[in-house]
């Protein structure tokens, strides 16, 4: 079975590519899965960041009118 790669809505051979093609879409690979990553970490502390703004408010003195 042929292994392709679509770049820029294009299908490429895998096997066709010269090796510093391979090369630079191992380390576009690599870098995508890193955002990935980064960006679930940021969400992850997005939530934390309001968890504890929340818990702070409720920890604040209470304004009298």
């Amino acid at each position: 079975m042929t292994q392709t790669v679509t770049i820029d809505d294009k299908e490429y051979d895998f096997e066709k590519l010269s090796g510093e093609a391979k090369n630079q879409l191992v380390s576009l690979q690599y870098v995508d899965q890193e955002l990935q990553k980064l960006n679930a970490q940021a969400a992850v502390l997005q939530t934390a960041r309001m968890a504890y703004a929340n818990a702070l408010k409720d920890e604040l003195p209470k304004k009298k009118d």
